[in-house]
C-alpha cells in the first residue's frame, strides 16, 4: 500500500529547473508536517526540505538553500518541491514523506508515510 504518491520527475539540464508533487493516494489521519528527502546512487537517503502544513514553517538542507523551495496545498493535502539552478549533484531518487508529530525535521524515523520515489537526472 503506497500512501503519498510523487510526480514530476524526469530528465533536466544543469541550470534547469524541475517540479515534483506529492500528493496523498488515500485519506490519511491528521499531518502536521511534509518534506522530501532524496538518495543518490550507493548513498544513503538525505533530507532535502521540510514544512509544517498549519503554519508552512520550512527548513531545507544547506546544500539546496537558496535554490529549492518547498510549499503546500492543505486542501488538497498535497506539497510541492520546486528545484530551480539544478546541479548534477542533484540526481537522485526524491521522496516524500509525511508526519503526524512535531520532532527532528531530519529523522527520517520519525516520518509515518512514505511514498515510492520519483527520479530526477541532471545531465552537465
Amino acid at each position: 500500500q503506497v500512501d503519498l504518491v510523487e510526480s514530476g520527475g524526469g530528465l533536466a539540464q544543469a541550470g534547469g529547473s524541475v517540479r515534483l508533487s506529492c500528493a496523498a493516494s488515500r485519506q490519511l489521519p491528521s499531518l502536521f508536517a511534509m518534506g522530501w528527502f532524496r538518495q543518490a546512487p550507493g548513498k544513503e537517503r538525505t533530507f532535502v526540505a521540510y514544512v509544517s502544513l498549519s503554519e508552512g514553517v520550512t527548513f531545507y538542507a544547506g546544500s539546496v538553500k537558496g535554490r529549492f523551495t518547498i510549499s503546500r496545498d492543505n486542501a488538497k493535502t498535497t506539497v510541492y518541491l520546486d528545484m530551480n539552478n539544478l546541479r548534477p549533484e542533484d540526481t537522485a531518487a526524491y521522496y516524500c514523506a509525511a508526519r503526524k508529530y512535531s520532532g527532528a525535521v531530519y529523522n527520517q524515523g520519525e516520518y509515518d508515510y512514505w511514498g515510492q520515489g520519483t527520479q530526477v537526472t541532471v545531465s552537465s
